[in-house]
């Protein structure tokens, strides 16, 4: 009896695999046949609910992904993957692909998963091209690059550094503010 076998991933662990797993289960994978990773990037060679899934796929069953970014980031990998299943006689089936779905086990389907991972790759390596060129614009501008915002006003520093010298211990003053006292003592120096 073949299998639809599922694999769902995210990048973060603040992120969830919700809407993945509902469309996977409504392409008929039971939920038993699921495997999630949950705060592993794509570009990981070894992610270990994929090497489950893979683990668990026999002659005939079918890896089912909602988009052909859940499997990989290189087509290069994508390609090797989608090569050791069908030497295997196991399909691949990517949802949401083009507004269809496409099998691995069909000529078309074969040939949209190659053209589909060559574009896949090549729109990650254009957006990286932006943010990088992005990011050096600002720098050369003296730009905001982002990063964590202080979360501590300028006023509440003052009132920390008052504490202290009233005779509070500035460990104690730092904990209650949920910082660390090398922090809370770097804030205070810069205050003008």
């Amino acid at each position: 009896m073949t299998k639809l076998i599922g694999y769902a991933r995210v990048s973060t662990k603040a992120q969830d695999a919700d809407r993945q797993i509902q469309d996977l289960l409504a392409a008929g994978v039971r939920r038993d046949d699921l495997y999630t990773d949950h705060g592993l990037s794509g570009a990981l060679a070894k992610r270990p609910a994929l090497d489950k899934a893979l683990t668990a796929l026999h002659p005939g069953d079918t890896l089912v992904i909602t988009t052909l970014d859940r499997l990989g980031r290189s087509t290069q990998k994508m390609l090797e993957l989608a090569e050791e299943l069908r030497d295997r006689n196991i399909g691949l089936r990517v949802l949401n692909l083009g507004g269809g779905d496409v099998d691995t086990k069909t000529p078309m389907g074969a040939m949209v998963f190659t053209v589909m991972a060559a574009l896949a790759q090549m729109e990650l390596e254009i957006k990286r091209e932006r943010i990088n060129d992005s990011v050096t614009k600002r720098r050369a501008t003296g730009g905001d690059l982002g990063g964590r915002r202080p979360t501590f006003t300028e006023s509440q520093i003052r009132t920390a550094s008052k504490l202290i010298k009233a005779g509070e211990p500035a460990t104690q003053v730092a904990k209650d503010m949920g910082m660390s006292h090398a922090t809370l003592y770097r804030r205070i120096k810069k205050l003008p």
